[in-house]
This record gives structure tokens, sequence and C-alpha cells, in this order.
């Protein structure tokens, strides 16, 4: 059952009580990994494992996106700044214990390619921050591997 979560704004990122950052360096231009981030929705399921399905709606200013495990998400985009930031909250989800949620990618130059710098933010009841904390290492393991696939998805075109 789809759960309406409170609606967050791009300052969440900063405040939420849980926040998972993550961070690493690939070859591909930040130009590249915003593209692929904000107008290639369906080619998530490319290069990161744990997305099913994704898709934009509302003419570009939502997206649905669905994950491995049958965690769905139904989000509206907060911020998508060329080239550096890209930024999202979500608005319902079927996860339990979740009452707010918003993820930020940060892009900045490094070297010739990106420093990919990926945000978590969320807020719920304890077993939902608990369980969000304890995931950080599969949660930091499925971004490696995403932006390294990224990275070589981008290579090759």
């Amino acid at each position: 059952m789809a759960r309406q979560l409170r609606p967050v704004g791009i300052d969440f990122v900063g405040e939420a009580p849980v926040r998972l950052v993550f961070a690493r360096e690939i070859s591909a231009s930040p130009e590249r990994v915003f593209e692929a981030l904000a107008e290639d929705v369906p080619g998530w399921t490319e290069w990161f494992s744990a997305v099913t399905y994704a898709r934009p709606a509302g003419g570009g200013a939502r997206r649905e996106i669905h994950l491995r495990g049958g965690a769905r998400f139904q989000e509206t985009i907060l911020a998508a700044q060329r080239p550096g930031l890209y930024a999202y909250r979500v608005d319902t989800t079927n996860v339990p214990g979740v009452r707010a949620m918003a993820e930020e990618w940060h892009l900045a130059p490094a070297g010739t390619g990106t420093r990919v710098r990926w945000t978590v933010a969320a807020d719920g009841a304890a077993p939902f921050r608990l369980a969000l904390a304890l995931a950080r290492w599969g949660l930091g393991l499925s971004f490696r591997g995403a932006v390294t696939s990224l990275d070589r998805r981008l290579a090759a075109r």
C-alpha cells in the first residue's frame, strides 16, 4: 500500500535526521553524468542494478521508480541544475515507517572527470531510521557499483 510522505524541500537534504552520503570519482564529465541522471531516467535500469523500473512522469517534473526487492517510489524533482545538481523527494512509497525522504546527486569537476556525491536524507519511525542506518554499507556498495557501471556505460557511447 502506498503511503503519502511529508513534502520536503531541497533544504531537507542537509537537515534530515538520517543522512547517508557517498562519493566517488569517475572519468565521465559532469555534463554527461547529469544527462544520465536527469534526462535519461529510463536508462537508470541499465547502470543502477537496484533500479528495476524508472520512468519520467508529469512532463519530467516527477519520476516513478521501482527497486529490486519491491520498493516503489513516486518522486518530485526538486532541482535539476545543469551540470552540478539533481535532487528529488519521495512523495509516495510502499516502504513502511518512512515519513519524509529526499535524495541529492551533486556533481563537481575532478580533474578531467567528475566527483559524484549521493546523499540519501530521510525521516521516519525509529525502526525505519535504524534500518536505514544499518543499510549504510549495502547502500554504499550499491552506489559504488552504480557509478562505476554508469562510467563504463558513458565511456562506451
